[in-house]
C-alpha cells in the first residue's frame, strides 16, 4: 500500500510517498482502509522533530475516515465494513497519511452514512477538542456568552458551531474576512484580532462567562480583563513565544476559572468522537472542509496548515 513517510527530520520536502507492507491487526486494533484524512498542525510537529517518534522512516497523521477491513481479537464494536471515523494515531505508532492503518479500537467511532468521509476526517482532533472544551470542561449553560479566539481555525469553527449549538451567544475573534463566513456558522460578533483595542470592544460588547483560547499564551490577561465573574477560560493549544499574566490579581477578584486541556486525556475518546458525529448527523456541527488534497500533495497540505491562512480544515484522499 502508499503511505506518506519521512525518513529525517525537516521541512514538508522531507515527505515521500513510499510503498509499504499493509498492518495486520493486534489485539484490540481494527484495520481501516482509509477514505480521508484531516490535516493538523500537530503533524507537522512531529515532522518537523519538535516532538518525538519512535523511529523513522515514519507515517505521520492523527486523524481519519474510512471502513473497517479487518478486526483483531477482542474488538467488540465494530465489524467489516462499517463506517468510521477516528483520530489518535501517529504519535508512538504509525498514522494515517496512508491507505490504510491499524488503528485501536477505542480511537474510533461509527461514523453516520449521512456524514461524508471527508467531513468526518475533518472532525476527529478538532471536533474532539470542541466537545472537550465547551461540553466536558467548560459546561456551558444555553444563553451564555462564548468567546472563541482563532474562530476560523479548525478547532475554532467547529467551537463556534457546537457553542451556538448549545444555546450560547457566540462570539470569536478572526480576521475581518471570515466575518460573514462566521456569521453563517452562528456567530454574532467578530473581533478584529488585530484592533489596538480589543479588550474594550469585547468587555463593552460581549464579555465572556466562556473563553475558548486556541493562543493561550496571548491571551491570558486580555481574558482576565474581559471574562465575566465566576468566568470559565479553557486553554488550548502550545504557544509559548510570548504573553502571560500583567496583573495576576485580577483572576482572584473574579474568581476566574483556567483549565488547560488535551483532547487526548478524554477518558472515553470513542464517546466523544460519537457525539460529535451525531451532532454532524443533525446538521448542528458541520466541518468546512477549505481543500483536499492527494497523498503525493502532502507536503504542500502542511505548508499550507501552517502559512495559509483560511476558514475550516484542511484534507488528503488517499
Amino acid at each position: 500500500m502508499r503511505a506518506v513517510r519521512f525518513h529525517e527530520h525537516g521541512g514538508p520536502e522531507v515527505l515521500q510517498v513510499d510503498e509499504v507492507e499493509r498492518p495486520d491487526p493486534d489485539h484490540g486494533e481494527v484495520i481501516v482502509d482509509i477514505e480521508a484524512v484531516g490535516v493538523n498542525p500537530v503533524d507537522t510537529y512531529f515532522r518537523e522533530g519538535a516532538y518525538p517518534v519512535p523511529h523513522l522512516p515514519f507515517i505521520g497523521g492523527g486523524d481519519l475516515a474510512g471502513v473497517i477491513a479487518d478486526t483483531g481479537e477482542g474488538v467488540e464494536d465494530f465489524l467489516v465494513g462499517d463506517r468510521v471515523l477516528g483520530t489518535g494515531l501517529g504519535n508512538g505508532r504509525p498514522g494515517t497519511y496512508a491507505e490504510a492503518v491499524a488503528a485501536p479500537a477505542d480511537t474510533l467511532a461509527h461514523l453516520p452514512e449521512s456524514v461524508s468521509f471527508e467531513a468526518g476526517a475533518a472532525l476527529g482532533t478538532v471536533g474532539g477538542t470542541a466537545w472537550q472544551a465547551l461540553v466536558h470542561h467548560a459546561d456551558v449553560d444555553p444563553a451564555e456568552n462564548v468567546l472563541v479566539h482563532g474562530g476560523a481555525g479548525g478547532v475554532g469553527h467547529v467551537a463556534v458551531q457546537l457553542a451556538e449549538t448549545m444555546g450560547a451567544h457566540v462570539s470569536a475573534t478572526a480576521s475581518p474576512d471570515d466575518a460573514d463566513a462566521l456569521a453563517d456558522l452562528g456567530v454574532e460578533r467578530t473581533f478584529d484580532y488585530a484592533r489596538d483595542d480589543l479588550a474594550d470592544a469585547i468587555a463593552e460588547t460581549a464579555p465572556p462567562d466562556v473563553v475558548v483560547d486556541l493562543h493561550m499564551d496571548q491571551y491570558l490577561q486580555l481574558n482576565a480583563d474581559v471574562v465575566n465573574t465566576g468566568g470559565r477560560v479553557i486553554g488550548i493549544g502550545n504557544d509559548t513565544a510570548e504573553g502571560g499574566f500583567e496583573n495576576i490579581g485580577v483572576t482572584k477578584g473574579k474568581e476566574v476559572q483556567y483549565q488547560f486541556m488535551s483532547l487526548f486525556n478524554a477518558g472515553d475518546l470513542g464517546a466523544v468522537l460519537g457525539g460529535v458525529a451525531d451532532l454532524a448527523a443533525r446538521g448542528e456541527v458541520e466541518p468546512v472542509v477549505h481543500e483536499t488534497y492527494g497523498l503525493d500533495q502532502a507536503d504542500e497540505a502542511q505548508r499550507a496548515v501552517l502559512e495559509d491562512s483560511f476558514l475550516g480544515k484542511l484534507v488528503l484522499t488517499p
